[in-house]
């Protein structure tokens, strides 16, 4: 598959880097902060962070979806404000990432900083079906909590 990448701004591919995957086992490649100047995220506010790529999946059959980095979430709770970014087959402009600040403390992002990862995914799409019942299964309707700690 291959993963048509669109820069929007001429500091792609030099002061802010392509994605990349970090390493030969990542399953997610590294999005970068296009910003012109570091932006202050204040405790519990949200920002919304440019990338200055846009890019084409090849299909419906594809998602992308931008997840949250590890490292800012547990050493700065440093998270995405949506959860988890989806980016549609048909979607073509830039790749935005909003951002929240969880702790007490400030967090500064530098421009070409790793903000996120984008993983991309097939997709199924399965056809509904309305019934009165469902198969049964040991946990059953058990719901939060249901299955021990």
């Amino acid at each position: 598959m291959v993963l048509e990448v669109k820069p929007l701004s001429p500091k792609i591919g030099g002061e802010i880097p392509l994605p990349f995957y970090a390493t030969p086992g990542s399953a997610a490649m590294d999005l970068h902060a296009c910003l012109d100047e570091p932006v202050e995220l204040l405790p519990r506010q949200l920002v919304t962070i440019p990338t200055g790529l846009a890019i084409a999946l090849p299909s419906p059959e594809y998602v992308a979806l931008v997840f949250a980095r590890s490292g800012l979430g547990v050493r700065h709770g440093i998270a995405l404000s949506n959860g988890v970014g989806v980016i549609d087959s048909d979607y073509r402009g830039e790749l935005l990432v909003g951002l929240t600040n969880l702790s007490d403390v400030p967090y500064t992002i530098h421009p070409g900083d790793r903000i996120a990862q984008l993983c991309v995914m097939p997709v199924m799409r399965p056809e509904l079906r309305l019934c009165e019942t469902l198969s049964e299964t040991g946990r059953g309707s058990g719901g939060f909590g249901s299955t021990g700690i």
